[in-house]
């Protein structure tokens, strides 16, 4: 009878995360699978737990998963296991995976922690509709068309970037997406975790004073507002941006950009819609 391959979430930095189940079945696999064997061995050895490993990475794939569907044939239960978080996302496993639902061979999940669920139930963005998208492309050429192929995203869209890109990354979406609001998740679960919010400028200007960004981050676009077509009404306009998270200046400059005009004229016309009265301070050009 063929082993069971379980895959199993482990912990994205406080170790007490693992769950009662995974350590069980961690304690009761004949082989753990693994990205960087080092790294689960810490995590083993927190719990007590004694067993054999194989590393299981991006370069060796191909010719790994066809050997671990063999010792799964012949009866051993396999638990695949990345270095942190959901084995799959954003880290390999799909081969095997899906060798293994062709052999016939059961594939059952051992469900845990993950940095985008995680970062998004904190993040203070909506949560009734979100897109996890992995990590930004690293070449700006890609990183632009992938974030104007989302302006639209009527859900909120979470990402994972290198904390060296980070800057960069900030600096086009505040090109492409405007002023909608953003939350950088550094660290989650770990001793220096923090959850920095605000527009894409206003966080690249604060990370830009660091004498250097680290640690693992979750990066969070809040959801494009549902906006009325170039000749619907500026209030509904503005008040769908301050739905999304934006406050009412940000709300404004966003109108005045996705239709060209200025801010002054959008704050006109916003205020006239408001209360019939003109307008006596408008902003800045």
């Amino acid at each position: 009878m063929p082993g069971i391959l379980y895959i199993v979430a482990t912990p994205i930095g406080n170790l007490e995360d693992l769950t009662y189940r995974a350590a069980r079945i961690l304690g009761e696999v004949a082989l753990i699978a693994c990205e960087d064997t080092r790294q689960t061995r810490k995590l083993l050895e927190h719990y007590g737990i004694h067993k054999s490993l194989i590393s299981y990475h991006e370069h060796n794939e191909a010719s790994r998963a066809r050997e671990l569907v063999e010792k799964l044939a012949s009866g051993e239960s396999i638990a695949l296991v990345s270095d942190a978080g959901v084995p799959l996302i954003s880290d390999p496993g799909y081969r095997l995976v899906r060798a293994a639902i062709d052999a016939g061979i059961s594939v059952t999940p051992i469900p845990g922690a993950s940095a985008a669920l995680t970062a998004l139930s904190a993040s203070g963005l909506a949560t009734d509709s979100f897109r996890f998208a992995g990590f930004l492309p690293p070449k700006r050429t890609q990183r632009l068309k992938l974030l104007s192929a989302i302006k639209g995203a009527p859900e909120t869209i979470v990402f994972y970037e290198s904390p060296h890109r980070l800057l960069e990354s900030l600096e086009d979406i505040e090109q492409t997406l405007g002023s909608r609001p953003i939350v950088v998740a550094r660290e989650l679960t770990k001793l220096h975790e923090e959850f920095l919010r605000g527009t894409a400028s206003e966080l690249r200007e604060m990370l830009a004073a660091r004498p250097s960004i680290k640690g693992e981050i979750t990066l969070l676009i809040g959801k494009a507002a549902a906006i009325e077509t170039a000749n619907g009404p500026i209030a509904e306009a503005v008040a769908a941006h301050e739905r999304s998270g934006l406050s009412r200046m940000d709300a404004i400059k966003a109108v005045a950009r996705e239709r060209g005009l200025s801010k002054r004229e959008v704050y006109r016309l916003f205020t006239l819609s408001d209360d019939d009265m003109p307008d006596r301070n408008p902003p800045a050009q």
